[in-house]
């Protein structure tokens, strides 16, 4: 008459299983997301900075071929000097005692930088 109904072996997880897990994930998200933007701005800066250097190690080399010149940034290539895909703006012109070359980075409109004929590097970083 009465059947016993047997309960099949079930597997899987439970409901509240899932939504600790998911919790989980989302605390570490919310860790995560700002520091990835961080780590983003930090790149940027090193791009600039780097192409800075890189523009003024250039602008030395064709001063000691030519001490009494004007580097222009239209040169650099020239002597060494390759741009990096990121900046935008890269500008300038250099003597052995005076003037800049500047550049911004172009994922970030806020970072932008110069370099003296000092070899000294300002700018909003």
């Amino acid at each position: 008459m009465f059947t016993k109904i047997r309960m099949r072996e079930e597997k899987g997880f439970t409901l509240i299983e899932l939504l600790i897990v998911v919790a989980i994930i989302g605390i570490l998200a919310a860790i995560a997301i700002p520091q990835f933007a961080q780590y983003r701005r930090r790149g940027y800066v090193a791009t600039v900075k780097s192409d800075l250097k890189n523009m003024y190690t250039a602008a030395q080399a064709y001063l000691s071929e030519k001490p009494a010149s004007t580097v222009p940034y239209s040169v650099l290539t020239n002597y060494g000097y390759k741009p990096s895909a990121g900046l935008t703006s890269q500008t300038g012109a250099m003597g052995a005692s005076l003037g800049t070359f500047s550049a911004a980075s172009l994922s970030d409109t806020t970072i932008h930088g110069t370099i003296d004929s000092t070899g000294v590097i300002t700018g909003s970083f």
